[in-house]
């Protein structure tokens, strides 16, 4: 993501999030870029940029939010799992 503006690197990860539904540490992970920068440009900068793209982000974020819980679990689940045998 070199040689872009903060203002196209925010609204290529708010495009990405909304076609992928990725969380922000696996957009962070997929651009090579730290999850504070990717919360930081979709939640603040894209709201100045572009306030409709930056709420349909928005709606994403908050439906991982509260399906993080559950990754956690499972994930737990999983790990304990291959204990057992």
């Amino acid at each position: 993501m070199k040689n872009i503006s903060i203002e196209e690197r925010a609204v290529n990860l708010a495009h990405y999030i909304i076609d992928s539904k990725d969380t922000v540490r696996g957009t962070a992970k997929k651009f090579g870029i730290s999850k504070s920068t990717v919360h930081k440009d979709v939640s603040e900068r894209l709201r100045k940029i572009n306030p409709s793209l930056a709420r349909e982000v928005r709606e994403i974020l908050d439906e991982n939010k509260a399906e993080r819980h559950i990754r956690g679990g499972m994930a737990t689940k999983l790990k304990y799992s291959h204990m057992k045998d």
